[in-house]
């Protein structure tokens, strides 16, 4: 029988593009034997110095509760609350469209609606778990490089920045992709593969 392929998504709920990966990758659970770790990143921490355009950074910088509240459920209700919360925050920020200046919003209708402690919301504006934040974050960059950000998705303890996708491929369709993503990771040569998505937005259906 063979064994499960292992697979660590490091996510930033704000981040569009990793909702649309993170919904491929509950389509393949489906469709093949894996099993998922989820690890929270920080695209505020990631760019944090850097020298970036101000309405980037203004967004940036509204994105650094999000995570630190996701860090906060891991340490007190445990590493396996994290996907529940996740998937019901990212739909609530990108579903739903409360992203932005509702991002808080966001947060206190999910920890209501996966019975979480409404007080959880505080760790928004506490930086008690910023240290373990960053060592989730640079665990993720630490496995591709600084220069990404996320979806980072290691398949077997072979990472990469990615992939990229919208709409979230369904069914068996999703697990051909996944195969080929695993075949591409399974090369210790592979690197990169990418092309142009200027003018393409998330599609979350």
């Amino acid at each position: 029988m063979a064994e499960k392929t292992k697979v660590e998504f490091w996510f930033d709920p704000t981040c569009p593009w990793t909702w649309v990966t993170a919904k491929w990758m509950k389509e393949v659970e489906k469709v093949r034997d894996i099993e998922i770790k989820w690890n929270p990143f920080s695209l505020y921490f990631l760019n944090e110095g850097r020298d970036l355009p101000e309405g980037y950074r203004k967004h940036i910088d509204q994105t650094i509760g999000v995570p630190r509240v996701v860090l906060a459920v891991r340490e007190l209700a445990g590493q396996d609350k994290v996907e529940e919360f996740y998937f019901v925050l990212g739909k609530e920020i990108h579903d739903q469209g409360n992203n932005g200046n509702a991002f808080h919003d966001a947060l206190v209708a999910a920890l209501e609606k996966v019975g979480l402690p409404a007080d959880y919301v505080e760790f928004e504006e506490l930086e008690d778990y910023d240290d373990a934040l960053k060592a989730s974050t640079q665990a993720g960059l630490d496995k591709v490089g600084d220069e990404v950000g996320v979806p980072i998705v290691s398949l077997n303890d072979t990472a990469f920045f990615g992939p990229v996708i919208t709409p979230a491929p369904k069914g068996e369709e999703a697990g051909k992709v996944f195969d080929g993503a695993v075949a591409l990771a399974s090369y210790p040569g592979f690197y990169e593969l990418k092309r142009s998505r200027t003018g393409v937005k998330p599609d979350f259906s």
